[in-house]
């Protein structure tokens, strides 16, 4: 990724590897469809903890903080990602609606649209995330790039309430959790093990 020695420990501390393997994004069948590369952008949750944020907040404060931190945003983000406005105007019908967060990937040729929930996930946070999703693909994609991707970027969620949620989405969506503080390495580390331990011994080879 070729990332500076302290973005690269960073990384180390914040187990990138093992939370990779561990959890892998929660798309809709669609992104597998339209962008079989995403599970390899995407992660299922971003560690945020260079924030700072107070034990007690509001979205207004996410907001403002990453846009304060975009540059670490940009590193948590991955490779190829591009910012491309805050509460990105869009206008249908007559009404005007303002998406949180819009970014361009180049890898995956594509607008990144991000909602921003302070709370977990609620299913019906997805028709919102559609309904920005249908309006940036008549209105601002270019001809020669793939259908957006929606991130739904929660505080926490239920991973058997997002699966259902997503299945039977027909826009190319996704539902990842932030973190505000680093995770606990040596949990993850002792899951991964056991995760290696149960996989059939020629995959392990």
């Amino acid at each position: 990724e070729q990332w500076s020695k302290r973005e690269l420990e960073r990384q180390f501390s914040s187990a990138l590897f093992e939370r990779t393997v561990l959890t892998p994004p929660k798309v809709s069948p669609v992104v597998t469809q339209t962008h079989p590369q995403a599970t390899d952008v995407f992660k299922d949750a971003y560690i945020l903890e260079f924030l700072g944020l107070p034990d007690a907040y509001h979205e207004a404060d996410l907001h403002r903080g990453l846009l304060h931190k975009l540059r670490d945003f940009l590193i948590e983000l991955g490779r190829d990602f591009c910012f491309i406005g805050s509460e990105y105007p869009l206008q249908v019908g007559g009404r005007d609606f303002a998406l949180d967060l819009l970014f361009f990937h180049r890898g995956l040729n594509c607008l990144v649209a991000i909602e921003l929930k302070v709370g977990r996930f609620e299913p019906e946070y997805l028709g919102k995330l559609e309904f920005y999703l249908e309006a940036l693909d008549r209105d601002v994609k270019k001809p020669h790039e793939h259908p957006a991707i929606g991130v739904l970027l929660c505080a926490n969620k239920d991973d058997e309430v997002v699966e259902y949620a997503l299945s039977r989405s027909l826009s190319p969506a996704l539902v990842a959790e932030y973190q505000t503080q680093l995770p606990d390495k040596k949990l993850l580390q002792a899951k991964l093990h056991e995760f290696y331990a149960q996989l059939p011994a020629e995959l392990t080879v």
